[in-house]
């Protein structure tokens, strides 16, 4: 997948001005969603200064809408930005992972644990 240009429709939870929500095709929690750019750009640091402005009121809506079928007890919020960082679709997007209580066995660190054997301190 080279963007995320031809989701349907009917598979966009919510759009707001300069972001769509959807459900992670691939989700690593129950609830998992993505915060996708309307307009194709890299990654974060390629969105305009209106655009970032934006991103924390999109994610607060992808958390509520968790939280009315979920109840989590926390979430990571993320976003790969190049190859290198693990970033595989070059089309801005920001992951709202719910986490809960015992998924893993210690998440103390959160993103920390990206690069293995790193994130314990």
């Amino acid at each position: 997948m080279k963007d995320f240009t031809e989701i349907a429709e009917e598979k966009i939870i919510y759009r707001g001005e300069y972001f769509f929500i959807i459900e992670d095709g691939f989700p690593v929690a129950p609830g998992h969603l993505m915060i996708i750019s309307n307009v194709v750009k890299t990654d974060f640091f390629a969105l305009s200064t209106e655009e970032k402005s934006d991103l924390p009121a999109m994610i607060e809506k992808a958390k509520d809408i968790i939280l009315s079928q979920y109840q989590p007890d926390a979430f990571n919020i993320g976003m790969n930005c190049g190859a290198d960082a693990g970033q595989t679709v070059f089309h801005f997007h920001c992951h709202v992972i719910p986490r809960y209580k015992g998924d893993m066995d210690n998440p103390r660190g959160g993103v920390r644990h990206v690069i293995p054997g790193k994130g314990s301190y």
